[in-house]
């Protein structure tokens, strides 16, 4: 039986590939003809050295190489990444990427930033597994945006803790953080839970069922854009963003 070709295909620039961080299976969010690559920088850690030096070395390497295997669009992954290159640069990157490939070029960073216009909401909270000194640099980022940021949590982690927990492990940080977040700011119109390495997706329903505001990640933002775009339908159960609700 020959495999069906895809309709859309939606290229991933991720941190680190397969061999280093396996993934497990993923809730899918698309319908099967969307078919999602990913091309990794193989970053060394989230410093501003370790961010420099693998996107200088692999971000056109893996824009060239998605684009070759098909790929429409292009998603740079990863908060800590865009943070950490500032916002000015990630634009002018996302800028060129465009008029180099003529494909759709995109950020985690700058799909959260629309996600939130699209909620309708400005003020949040964050519940962010990070260093303290990460955590400014994605504090800065977002601000440069307009958005106002009540809180955000620390756990200590660089590049290494967070690629090295367990599914169980990032699910528990996921629900402990989103609550430690909360109780800092009750007003917050809604709760980011920053990061794709914590498998934070189970924690969303739970927590807008807990708080009733939107919850969201930088995975499910990325997802939301393909809806938006028009490529994917929404879907039900996983938080009112994937939902296409307000």
């Amino acid at each position: 039986m020959s495999e069906t070709k895809p309709r859309y295909i939606a290229g991933s620039i991720t941190p680190l590939g397969e061999e280093r961080h396996p993934q497990p299976k993923m809730e899918p969010l698309v319908p099967p003809d969307v078919e999602r690559i990913a091309c990794p920088l193989e970053i060394s850690d989230y410093t501003t050295a370790g961010v420099e030096e693998a996107v200088n070395k692999r971000y056109w390497v893996c824009v060239e190489d998605l684009v070759k295997r098909g790929a429409k669009s292009v998603s740079l992954v990863g908060m800590p990444i865009a943070s950490q290159l500032t916002r000015p640069r990630v634009l002018a990157l996302l800028e060129e990427t465009r008029k180099r490939y003529s494909v759709h070029a995109d950020a985690h960073a700058e799909a959260v930033i629309d996600a939130l216009k699209f909620l309708g909401v400005n003020r949040i909270a964050i519940a962010s597994r990070w260093t303290d000194e990460l955590n400014k640099r994605v504090h800065a980022y977002l601000t440069s945006a307009g958005v106002e940021i009540l809180t955000i949590t620390t756990a200590g982690q660089w590049a290494a803790q967070a690629f090295s927990m367990s599914i169980d492990a990032g699910m528990r940080m996921a629900i402990q953080l989103g609550r430690e977040a909360m109780k800092n700011a009750p007003k917050a119109e809604a709760l980011f839970l920053a990061g794709g390495a914590w498998r934070s997706l189970a924690a969303v329903p739970i927590h807008e069922e807990d708080f009733g505001i939107p919850c969201l990640t930088n995975p499910v933002a990325q997802v939301w854009r393909l809806m938006e775009m028009g490529v994917a339908p929404p879907v039900q159960g996983w938080g009112r963003l994937l939902a296409m609700t307000k």
